[in-house]
């Protein structure tokens, strides 16, 4: 089936009798997230998977370009999942399935530790303990990932093992367009598709299906007008959606639309959920917090909007604030892993985070419900209402599910489909001819419209009819205009196999509009904020609508809506109450009268825009080192150390650094030693990616001992960025001690001496970390006050000196780190003292130092300083507070604070009324 083609050889339409047919027990279609478990799930349980994936599985999805962070990470001791529930259920407006969400709140964790397993990096502090950071007001979920840039080539590594190759069949280029179902009992017994560069039809019969095609990312129509320079992945065209709609599948909530804050000018996250733990957040032009809301939903959507429309716009995330090595950290994130482009477009502009702040706006509107609510409806075990009919990632409505959530639905998925085998009755002919319809219409008119300006003009009725704020005669307008284009996009023209998955794809895309469209319609109240906002119904009406609004395609072929009661809440949320109660049959959904604006007989003509935006010539590119072509060859069929051996030995650096990072990529028996020996290579190439792969691998590494002495060796290459891994590599597998480290202290590189620091928290080595805070750096004596508050029996004491320091950044994190090691009255008093220091730095840690000092005289001091000028100082004060709360001074204090002109500290006083 991976047979080549030229990309520019006309097709011609295929017999329907000549399809390829294959088959397995469980069909897993996506490659990404959700697919990837759900097949190596289905595997280890015994089935015969088939995972297709229109792209190529080693680099599709949405984790292609790694991800930052796990923003829903439920971890024991931070965290409760009942909690996380309940919180989900706010979010989302009270509209929640709590089974699914509970599915991620308890299998979560299980979840991080089995990727972690694969040799995906956690960040965990000196102890190795998960660093949980918060960023929501009411709970710690978010669980950064420095390497997270790897986690495809993780997952990929572990679909090529060996002993899952043996039951995992992997058929990249293959795109399904329907899933086929038996005629009988409707149950789902396989798919139709075609190959995206042979053009070949491809019919599979399997015993249960897998969706896990991701969201519909490619909706509405970025501001850019590019059509693929969408927030979410552009290869993410709603085919899930569509291929379970038509399968009579019932889908929800698909009026709760995905919107996000974004860069301007630049379709990629703001990522403040990075930031925010860094000390970043969002401002107005003047600077001030505005964003009430606790979790990032449609209601902290409309607030944005709200702010953006005003005259305090434009809308910022406020980094300039923060000191150098602060910055320098979130970079190092930023411009990696979550979009490595951002750096380049900063720069491009002249901007700097050190001198501007990042000036934000609003994305396109796509369906999602991994950041909202609108998916494919599932159960707790991710079955959809078509029996052996799944779905998975962010085609699920699992709301808020995020990756983990897509990897613990994948997983669900997996383990429930492998109870069936491969279905061996006759397939439909009716379905299979109109699948094989579908997919090679356009090459029979190969002259008719493109296929970028027939999406694009749909894309603009997306834009300009259905995204929020929403009304019935918008809506309305949207319907007449996708059914219009139903005939203009059965007429696109195609030539080669790559063009036909484009217009497919366009189908798709129709077919999602015009559920949004009618489901948006169908609910006749506002709810999820902005991804909602219907301006005819602008009030919530939980009464009538606290109801799931289901959408199904009738027997006629028309869809149809049921508005389902949420079920009884497993986690009870006061501000909720379900009503309960039957199904309502809602039928067909009614459109608004709008051939006629009022009383007049005709209507304006108005010619649709159908223009496109002008391709762009690619650079021509150097064709690679044949050996280089050899090696991605091998990688395919994980090779062992003695087969890279010729590899890591070549004479060229650039052939060595691909060996190493295919070391990387399948971490074959005694991987530890070798990567270590690459560390003192003559090459800074192969350096790099030695350190890249030790780092990546630590977690699945054996702490072994000539690993260990490998790493002992490399402290001495003059490279520090070397140095620097090889000590992060020994403090997580225990392979150094408190000598070994606090010899690294008189390294000359700052960020080595910092590993250090961060080594002998590692081995609570407080006499060297002592010494340490003499060091001439400030990052490393801020990392040594923070260090002393880690330790696993931390005392105030050996912060004395640092509290004197001449540096404010060091004094205010030497302060704060007493709230960890306690904070007798001798030290209260000088953090009292602090309160009154010129730099905001040292107040806020004043202010947070007292949170461990008794409520006499912390109480009374830090309700001076909720007077304070800084709002982080105010803010800091609060969660003092509240650890006082028991004071009636402290109550009294927080209800004041209530009141305060900045968000956040509104927020957290709040909480003291909980």
């Amino acid at each position: 089936m991976d047979s080549p083609v030229s990309p520019v050889s006309p097709l011609t339409v295929p017999d329907l009798a000549d399809a390829t047919e294959l088959s397995c027990d469980v069909l897993v279609i996506g490659g990404g997230t959700a697919g990837t478990m759900a097949a190596l799930t289905a595997a280890e349980r015994g089935a015969n998977v088939l995972l297709l994936e229109k792209a190529h599985v080693r680099h599709s999805g949405a984790l292609a370009m790694g991800m930052d962070g796990v923003n829903n990470a439920v971890v024991p001791g931070r965290a409760e999942p009942d909690d996380y529930v309940a919180e989900i259920t706010r979010a989302n407006d009270g509209l929640v399935d709590q089974s699914t969400v509970r599915q991620t709140a308890t299998r979560g964790f299980g979840m991080v530790q089995r990727l972690e397993s694969y040799g995906v990096k956690f960040e965990k502090d000196e102890h190795g303990e998960y660093a949980v950071r918060q960023v929501h007001r009411s709970g710690s979920y978010v669980l950064p990932m420095p390497e997270g840039k790897d986690v495809k080539k993780v997952l990929y590594r572990q679909l090529r093992r060996r002993e899952m190759r043996e039951r995992i069949r992997i058929e990249n280029r293959v795109m399904p367009v329907r899933v086929l179902t038996h005629p009988e009992d409707g149950r789902a017994v396989g798919a139709a598709g075609f190959h995206t560069r042979t053009g070949e039809f491809v019919v599979v019969r399997a015993g249960a299906v897998i969706l896990a095609t991701g969201p519909c990312g490619r909706l509405g129509l970025p501001a850019s007008g590019y059509l693929y320079g969408t927030y979410e992945n552009p290869t993410n065209a709603g085919d899930g959606y569509a291929m379970a709609y038509h399968a009579g599948a019932a889908l929800t909530g698909i009026e709760c639309f995905q919107i996000n804050p974004l860069i301007k000018d630049y379709n990629g996250p703001a990522c403040a959920y990075v930031a925010n733990p860094f000390g970043g957040y969002q401002v107005n032009r003047h600077g001030e917090r505005f964003v009430e809301s606790d979790y990032w939903s449609g209601q902290m959507m409309a607030e944005f909007a709200a702010e953006l429309a005003s005259d305090r716009a434009p809308v910022y995330l406020k980094l300039s604030h923060l000191p150098e090595e602060t910055i320098g950290a979130v970079e190092s994130i930023l411009h990696t892993t979550e979009r490595p482009t951002r750096g380049t477009f900063h720069e491009g502009r002249g901007h700097d985070y050190r001198t501007h702040d990042i000036e934000m706006h609003i994305s396109e509107i796509g369906l999602c419900g991994g950041h909202s609510a609108s998916g494919v409806r599932v159960d707790s075990h991710a079955r959809t209402t078509v029996p052996r009919l799944y779905a998975a990632g962010d085609l699920a409505s699992v709301p808020h599910n995020y990756m983990i959530g897509a990897f613990v639905f994948g997983d669900l998925a997996g383990e429930d489909a492998s109870r069936y085998t491969a279905y061996e009755g006759e397939l439909d002919r009716g379905q299979l001819a109109a699948a094989h319809e579908l997919v090679y219409r356009p090459l029979r008119h190969p002259e008719g419209p493109p296929q970028p300006q027939v999406e694009y003009k749909l894309r603009r009725f997306v834009n300009d009819y259905v995204a929020p704020p929403k009304t019935g005669a918008k809506l309305s307008l949207a319907v007449e205009a996708f059914d219009r284009m139903s005939e203009e996009i059965a007429g696109m023209g195609a030539r080669t196999a790559h063009e036909l998955m484009r217009c497919a794809e366009v189908s798709f895309i129709r077919d999602c509009a015009e559920m949004a469209a009618r489901a948006s319609l169908a609910r006749t109240e506002s709810r999820w904020g902005l991804y909602h906002e219907r301006l005819d119904h602008p009030e919530r009406d939980d009464a009538g609508w606290l109801h799931h609004l289901d959408l199904r395609k009738s027997p006629s072929g028309a869809m149809e809506f049921t508005a389902r009661p949420v079920e009884p809440y497993l986690v009870p949320v006061p501000e909720f109450a379900p009503p309960g109660g039957p199904e309502r049959h809602l039928g067909e959904v009614e459109l608004v009268p709008v051939a006629t604006a009022g009383p007049r007989d005709t209507a304006p003509a108005a010619r649709p825009r159908t223009d496109a935006p002008a391709p762009v010539e690619a650079p021509a590119v150097a064709s690679p080192h044949p050996r280089l072509l050899r090696l991605l060859s091998l990688v395919e069929e994980s090779p062992d150390l003695d087969a890279l051996g010729p590899y890591l030995d070549d004479e060229d650096p650039a052939v060595r650094a691909a060996a190493v990072t295919a070391l990387g990529e399948t971490a074959p028996t005694g991987t530890g030693p070798v990567l270590a020996a690459r560390l003192r290579d003559d090459a800074p190439l192969v350096r790099a990616a030695a350190s890249a792969a030790l780092r990546e691998l630590v977690e699945v590494l054996p702490a072994e001992p000539e690993l260990g002495a490998g790493l002992r060796e490399a402290l001495a290459v003059p490279d520090a960025a070397v140095r620097s891994a090889a000590l992060e590599v020994l403090r997580a597998l225990r392979l150094g001690d408190a000598g070994l480290y606090g010899g690294a202290l008189a390294d000359a590189t700052v960020e080595v001496r910092v590993q250090a620091v961060r080594a002998l928290v590692s081995v609570d080595a407080v006499a060297e970390l002592t010494v340490a805070a003499a060091d001439p750096s400030r990052e490393v004596r801020v990392a040594v006050a923070r260090g002393l508050a880690a330790v696993r029996d931390p005392a105030p004491e050996p912060l004395g000196p640092l509290l004197d320091d001449p540096d404010p950044l060091v004094r205010g994190a030497a302060l704060a780190a007493l709230a960890g090691t306690g904070c007798p009255a001798e030290y209260a008093a000088r953090a009292e003292a602090a309160l009154g220091d010129p730099a905001w730095q040292v107040r806020s840690g004043a202010a947070t130092a007292l949170r461990a000092a008794l409520a006499e005289p912390a109480v009374p001091a830090l309700a001076k300083a909720l007077a304070d000028a800084n709002a982080d100082v105010r803010k800091a004060a609060v969660l003092s507070l509240l650890a006082h709360r028991a004071d009636p001074e402290a109550r009294t204090a927080l209800a004041g604070a209530s009141g305060d002109p900045d968000a956040d500290v509104r927020a957290y006083a709040a909480r003291a009324a909980r």
